[in-house]
């Protein structure tokens, strides 16, 4: 029976108060199976970073439910909050965020330092051959071109073992053929490890790699392709949703 790894019920988000106050999600409800890979798209403005920090919980919603599992983690605490990302969730962001001074190991490695656990350079090597930088672990970030720097990335958001990997943009900073060759990466783990994947991104082309598309318009969703939609069906429904919206704005 399918499960969801993050389930989100009626999330609001809301900036300031009084008439300046900004909503940047409005009763959002959505569920993303285990073992699945998400792209969530929309106009400028339109929440999908606030969605991505709610549902990893890097940001706490106005009001609504936000699942982890069987974990609520509106009710957690910031250190529990703190303890379950670096447990439960990765991160790729669109900058690559390595310690220049560490090569390509130590930083892979970090994460399960700050959990206080000792790694083992067995398995950080393997991370970093699942990512194809098996030769690359001495290297530190200034010696690795952007694409092998978000490949190490990959391995680090990884290394914890992560029920959910959440990517914000990862490809935004990588040159076309670079940037396939990563989100192959990403496709690659969703299918063989089973992975979930939430990923933020402005390109249709990367979201054609994803088995779902969710569209955000003014904090709600507003539709969603499902089963591996092409890039050009995919940049159809953007056009569309963006020219709606620029009709929205009062002159």
């Amino acid at each position: 029976m399918e499960t969801d790894a993050i389930e989100l019920r009626d999330v609001s988000r809301r900036y300031g108060a009084g008439g300046g106050g900004v909503r940047a999600l409005d009763g959002v409800s959505l569920a993303f199976p285990t073992g699945t890979f998400t792209a969530v798209m929309g106009p400028s403005g339109s929440g999908k970073s606030t969605l991505l920090q709610c549902a990893a919980g890097l940001d706490r919603p106005t009001s609504g439910s936000v699942r982890l599992g069987g974990t609520e983690l509106t009710e957690l605490s910031e250190r529990r909050l703190t303890l379950l990302r670096r447990a439960r969730i990765g991160f790729v962001f669109q900058a690559f965020n390595l310690l220049p001074a560490l090569t390509a190991e130590q930083n892979v490695a970090l994460p399960l330092r700050l959990a206080g656990r000792r790694p083992r350079r067995a398995q950080v090597r393997e991370a970093l051959r699942r990512v194809g930088l098996a030769d690359r672990a001495r290297h530190r970030p200034a010696q690795l071109s952007g694409g092998q720097q978000q490949r190490v990335a990959i391995a680090r958001a990884l290394i914890t073992g992560p029920e959910v990997l959440f990517g914000d943009e990862p490809t935004g900073a990588l040159d076309t053929v670079t940037g396939r060759h990563v989100l192959s990466l990403l496709r690659e783990m969703v299918d063989a490890d089973r992975r979930t994947l939430v990923m933020v991104t402005h390109d249709p082309v990367a979201a054609a790699y994803a088995d779902r598309v969710v569209f955000l318009v003014d904090g709600r969703v507003h539709g969603e392709l499902t089963g591996g939609a092409p890039a050009g069906e995919i940049a159809a429904r953007m056009a569309s949703l963006e020219a709606d919206d620029a009709a929205a704005v009062p002159c």
